[in-house]
């Protein structure tokens, strides 16, 4: 019975390591960062002709730095709420975290 419980305290922990992983919330964050990031640079390098087709605005800048803080925003509100796996008890009742029966 000690190995049983030892299998299933392991699984518990792979499972939750998997939420974590496959979150996302991680994958929008991270591409939406290194997107800003591209964006971002290409709106500092912009010449004059570059403002001017765009009416002096420096559209590619204040894009990145919105893709940027989206990004961020998603990185911050994975890290602040985790992905949390149902329990094993979760899964034996059948709601799975769905948020009710219907």
């Amino acid at each position: 019975m000690s190995d049983y419980q030892h299998e299933v305290a392991e699984l518990e922990r792979e499972s939750a390591t998997a939420a974590r992983l496959f979150d996302v919330r991680r994958i929008i964050g991270g591409l939406f960062v290194v997107y800003g990031v591209i964006v971002t640079i290409a709106g500092v390098m912009a010449t004059d002709a570059d403002l001017k087709k765009a009416q002096n605005i420096n559209i590619n800048l204040w894009t990145g730095l919105g893709m940027l803080a989206l990004g961020l925003f998603f990185l911050v509100w994975m890290k602040l709420r985790p992905a949390v796996p149902p329990t094993a008890e979760e899964l034996a009742d059948g709601s799975g975290g769905g948020g009710g029966e219907g």
